[in-house]
């Protein structure tokens, strides 16, 4: 890791660190807007080693430039939730927060810890046709903007192109595609697909509502009811256990025995962000595609596979996509200037170098300026993608894909977000209630319509003790 600059400080943090040790000393406190020091706190949820050595030459620059001090902090997104609360009830909060999802938004929102005046106006100063549309509707609460979108990852099925050829199979972009390919490629020591059913991790979760949402399945509805009964919820708890149960492979499987399976070339599709992208081209040495014809050709796997990114269920009117919009929100107790003008600089002139940290899981939101309408999109299709092996993303991948991926960013669904249920969706993620009866579904201990109950009464538990 490279040295620290004099003026900004980088800080990796767990919830150890920043209640036993109180590092976050230099957030700002109180209720209202920090006073104007030119110094502000920084938490990034991009906090592998090489992204926070990245971020830390942005903030360098910005810091040269501006003359504001930066102190950056790295935080596990587990760990979010938490940490926000604690400094809150300290008066600790940071100043900005990058890479927060969603539901996370939502549940700072709820909460009353967002400053919502400064996003608006970045956002309004930036150009507001210079955003995905979609972005800014789920970042929003009708006029009301909560942050300003960044970046975005798709949630992907991905498939072995070769071997539904073979079999003259189309490709998996419908239930009962997905389900007849499944059954024809399922044989002895090999499985049609490979889904997640870890009842211990939001991944299960997300694997099932890109799937759920394919089929209208909604997490509540209109009125604001848990909605998890419902027809098309059944169809598609009865869709998941047949892929992943009957012609998945046994056991419980994670976000890694997932991908280690496709990877080694024992089943035809797998469900995954597309932070898998890099990986399945060869270029990240801790997972390299390990199939029999990968050792003499790294990018068989990446050649020979096709991507779903929008699926349709029987019930529904039109292909959905699942993924998630990662964005820069300010606390209520921000440095208002300071503030905003690193997140302007981060959404502006550190713009690039932040999504190309890796562009397959940051696809950029804001497409251009008004100038150059298309410059940031431009500019991640030819940044490089990879961790040991770096390549250019549209010299590893064709064209039509980088269209996909661009595209479903406009046609992104979540569960309870339009509806205003965000707190709800944080809440599930951390007590898990969809993953627990997906893994009881695919165990054998429950039927589909059973694991649709199951999950429908805790979220309304959840739901309750929220009000």
């Amino acid at each position: 890791m490279r040295a620290k600059s004099r003026r900004s400080k980088l800080i990796a943090v767990g919830i150890t660190a920043v209640l036993g040790l109180g590092l976050l000393t230099g957030c700002s406190s109180g209720t209202g807007p920090g006073r104007p020091d030119r110094e502000i706190t920084v938490w990034s949820q991009e906090s592998l080693p090489d992204r926070v050595a990245a971020t830390q030459k942005i903030v360098d620059a910005f810091e040269r430039k501006t003359g504001i001090t930066v102190r950056l902090v790295g935080v596990a997104e587990a760990q979010l939730p938490q940490l926000i609360m604690s400094a809150a009830a300290s008066g600790t909060l940071p100043d900005v927060i990058g890479a927060t999802t969603l539901s996370q938004i939502w549940q700072m929102y709820t909460n009353e810890l967002l400053n919502t005046d400064i996003p608006k106006r970045i956002v309004d100063e930036l150009g507001r046709g210079t955003f995905n549309p979609n972005a800014l509707a789920l970042t929003s609460d009708g006029s009301t903007s909560l942050g300003v979108p960044s970046d975005a990852w798709l949630q992907l099925l991905v498939y072995r192109k070769d071997q539904f050829d073979r079999k003259q199979l189309a490709a998996p972009d419908t239930y009962a595609r997905a389900v007849a390919a499944a059954e024809a490629l399922t044989t002895d020591g090999h499985d049609g697909v490979s889904a997640a059913t870890d009842p211990g991790d939001v991944f299960t979760s997300q694997s099932f509502e890109s799937l759920a949402l394919a089929n209208d399945c909604q997490l509540v509805d209109d009125r604001h009811e848990v909605a998890l009964e419902s027809p098309q919820c059944e169809t598609a708890f009865r869709t998941y256990d047949q892929l992943a149960r009957v012609h998945g492979a046994p056991g419980t499987q994670t976000v890694d025995s997932t991908r280690a399976t496709y990877f080694a070339g024992r089943s035809s599709m797998v469900v995954w962000s597309s932070f898998l992208l890099d990986e399945l081209a060869g270029l990240r040495k801790d997972a390299l595609p390990s199939c029999s014809a990968c050792e003499a050709d790294p990018r068989f796997l990446s050649r020979n596979s096709g991507i779903v990114t929008a699926m349709k269920g029987p019930d529904a009117t039109e292909a959905a996509q699942f993924g998630e919009i990662t964005s820069w929100v300010t606390t209520r107790t921000a440095e208002t200037a300071a503030s905003r003008e690193f997140v302007e600089y981060m959404m502006g002139t550190g713009y690039e170098p932040w999504f190309g940290m890796a562009p397959e899981g940051k696809i950029p939101v804001r497409e251009g300026t008004a100038a150059q309408p298309d410059r940031y999109l431009d500019a991640w299709r030819h940044s490089d993608i990879g961790v040991d092996t770096r390549e250019p993303f549209d010299e590893v991948f064709p064209a039509s894909l980088l269209d996909q991926l661009a595209a479903g960013v406009g046609r992104m669904r979540r569960w309870g977000i339009t509806q205003g249920e965000g707190a709800l969706v944080g809440a599930t993620n951390g007590e898990l209630p969809v993953p627990k009866a997906i893994s009881a579904m695919t165990g054998g201990q429950t039927s589909p319509s059973e694991a649709a109950r199951e999950a429908a009464d805790e979220v309304a538990a959840l739901k309750k003790s929220l009000q």
